[in-house]
């Protein structure tokens, strides 16, 4: 599915193109589903940090077998179940992802839940456990609890011993998040403009100690006056379209920090690290402390159709597609 000018969904191009070549640390991949991300809107709008050579696919990761391997492979062999880490070019049949940017299936994982599971767990963990250091016992307050990283943020909490408060812009979804993963309370930033208040309330008048913000925009600068004393305010992204500017006055007077959030960085710079960090992610899985949310599945020649989905905000979780 081919980005060949930076547009809408509906301006990519669903077209048959030669297998990608395999370099000596390279993986080649039979992919049998990817996921579906909002950076996936950003790169095919030209938005986003990374500008790859036309043409592309967007698509930063897959799921699938291993069908071939370069000359320097020695962790995966044909045959493997595998994740893949593409950044992009994942919305193929086959995609080729070096060595480092892999990790194995776990066995009681099917294909979907793993190509939807790296980049929201894995930046979410990250954040949550590297750039805050969440301890049992704190609240964290998770923007878009009900989006694809929100839904991570929200059970990693949780598996991390922390009280969540979940906060969106829809009723309807925060119900479901409640419901799904146990959250006691939300709050609804979109229809209640008290709703920094609601959270100083829940916490006692304290504020949250830890706020995972993907939203950005009035959202992040009301959850300045909600945070606590040496609190720590995620930046994760930018999904309500404008980047804040930082108060720093509020900064002063919080004692807290402002701390920035790039898995992708962290993967590259880091890749023992994080494949540290999914060890034990897939080990909450395989106990049942996780149960990642694929609320819908299309076929990979319908992508348009799933990202105009994720754009409109109509994604519980997350959305994958299939080939």
């Amino acid at each position: 599915m081919l980005c060949k000018a930076y547009g809408p969904p509906e301006s990519l191009v669903w077209e048959e193109i030669d297998p990608p070549a395999l370099d000596d640390d390279g993986v080649r991949i039979r992919v049998r589903a990817a996921g579906v991300n909002f950076p996936d809107l950003l790169i095919i709008e030209g938005k986003y940090q990374f500008k790859p050579d036309m043409p592309f696919a967007p698509g930063a990761e897959v799921a699938g077998e291993v069908v071939e391997i370069g000359a320097g492979v020695t962790r995966f062999t044909p045959g493997d179940r595998v994740i893949g880490m593409t950044r992009w070019n994942g919305y193929a049949e086959e995609a080729v992802v070096p060595e480092e940017r892999c990790l194995r299936l776990p066995a009681g994982m099917s294909f979907e839940i793993g190509a939807g599971f790296p980049m929201t767990y894995g930046t979410s963990f990250h954040a949550l456990v590297q750039r805050a250091r969440l301890q049992a016992g704190e609240t964290l307050l998770v923007h878009g609890a009900s989006g694809g990283v929100g839904t991570a943020a929200v059970e990693i909490g949780g598996c991390l011993g922390a009280r969540v408060i979940a906060s969106g812009g829809s009723d309807e979804k925060l119900r479901a998040v409640q419901e799904r993963y146990g959250v006691a309370d939300a709050v609804n930033y979109r229809t209640d403009p008290a709703w920094k208040d609601r959270v100083k309330a829940l916490t006692g008048g304290a504020g949250a100690d830890v706020i995972y913000d993907p939203v950005g925009g009035d959202v992040f600068e009301q959850s300045l006056r909600c945070i606590n004393w040496d609190g720590r305010l995620l930046v994760v992204g930018f999904a309500g379209g404008a980047i804040p500017a930082v108060r720093a006055n509020l900064v002063l007077l919080k004692g807290c920090q402002v701390v920035g959030v790039f898995w992708g960085a962290f993967v590259r710079r880091e890749p023992e690290a994080n494949r540290a960090n999914f060890d034990r992610l897939f080990a909450w899985f395989e106990a049942g402390r996780l149960r990642p949310l694929v609320s819908r599945t299309l076929p990979l020649e319908r992508a348009p159709e799933a990202l105009g989905m994720l754009a409109r905000r109509e994604v519980v979780g997350k959305i994958v597609l299939t080939t």
